[in-house]
């Protein structure tokens, strides 16, 4: 009875091994996170001369004097961060993550058409939100675009 018992643990405990070593492990979590169409900032060693993206869809990042790197999201997904010296030798390596908007964002569905509004504190259409319907998307981008033509034309009198 013993031997049985113990023959059942051990078969138990191998099978909990198994399916431990075969199941899906998380991802790891990204070294830096960004969300959509907004910038951060982080230092990066002094003696970086080079800055490489990855996927330059995802992430844009710019080397700024005193060592800092303006990281701005561009699309939703993940990529590398690879900074460089001047003779190509690697000083950092991140990967970086962009998200989509926060809590601020209600996103509204018509049928398959999708809408995403900023609401903080009343909602107002977001603009150039990655996967928003053309309609809502292509209304929002001419009207952002005609208003800041008009805010830049000069005064009607100086002509």
């Amino acid at each position: 009875m013993a031997l049985v018992l113990g023959r059942v643990l051990l078969a138990l405990t191998l099978a909990f091994c198994a399916v431990a070593a075969i199941a899906p492990k998380s991802a790891p979590a990204a070294d830096l996170t960004v969300d959509l169409d907004q910038a951060m900032l982080i230092k990066v060693p002094e003696k970086a001369a080079t800055i490489v993206i990855g996927n330059p869809l995802i992430a844009d990042a710019s080397l700024q004097p005193g060592s800092l790197l303006v990281i701005t999201g561009k699309g939703y997904g993940a990529t590398n961060l690879i900074a460089l010296d001047r003779s190509g030798g690697v000083l950092m390596e991140k990967s970086v993550e962009v998200r989509g908007p926060g809590k601020e964002v209600v996103v509204l569905y018509r049928g398959t058409a999708r809408e995403t509004y900023s609401c903080d504190p009343r909602c107002q259409p977001r603009i150039t939100t990655l996967g928003d319907g053309p309609i809502f998307f292509n209304t929002a981008v001419t009207q952002s675009t005609i208003r800041s033509e008009l805010a830049q034309a000069p005064p009607k009198g100086n002509r």
